[in-house]
């Protein structure tokens, strides 16, 4: 699964560990702010961490394991990643609400969809990217550093570092220095 190839998600195994992950973002997305402390041990159970993290509740995935958050990362309410392959969110990364980020695809033979059948492409998103509220990410996509997704974009192919893409599909429009109230630094 982790790698790509065909599996079956009916995979006792795999529900065990669906179950599993399901159980702890019950207790993490029905716990209070003043439970941070509790919230965070939570996260750092399912997922890869390293450094200073922000996930608000609710949020939602498959399994956990399978993602990898850098530090000063933020993820705001209600993002749902679909992890059956690897999520790579590096250093300094801000992430709307409402973003879904999805390694899981589908075959397109429908008896093998019937089957239960499926596969996965990773997804990484570059240090000090910016996903702009319920954007949607698709498998395989890779988000260049210092890139602008655009809120409400659906993110069908890779987008190149330092630039700022909108729209669905999602587009390069512009570079990032190119804004007006964006000057590159030293």
């Amino acid at each position: 699964m982790i790698d790509g190839e065909l599996y079956n998600a009916r995979n006792p195994k795999l529900v065990l560990e669906r179950d599993h992950t399901a159980s702890v973002l019950q207790k993490y997305n029905s716990s209070t702010f003043h439970e941070i402390n509790m919230q965070h041990k939570l996260m750092k159970k399912l997922l890869n961490t390293s450094g200073n993290f922000w996930i608000k509740p609710p949020f939602h995935c498959d399994y956990g394991y399978n993602i990898t958050i850098g530090k000063e990362v933020m993820l705001n309410y209600g993002c749902t990643l679909l992890d059956v392959c690897p999520i790579i969110i590096e250093d300094y990364v801000l992430i709307g609400p409402s973003t879904q980020i999805y390694t899981a695809c589908h075959p397109i033979d429908p008896k093998q969809r019937k089957d239960g059948i499926e596969f996965g492409k990773p997804v990484t998103i570059k240090k000090n990217a910016w996903i702009g509220g319920n954007s949607v990410i698709l498998p395989g996509v890779t988000i260049g550093e210092n890139s602008v997704i655009g809120a409400g974009s659906v993110v069908t192919k890779s987008i190149p570092d330092n630039v700022v893409a909108v729209g669905n599909p999602c587009k390069v429009i512009k570079s990032v220095y190119e804004s007006e109230n964006s000057k590159p630094t030293e």
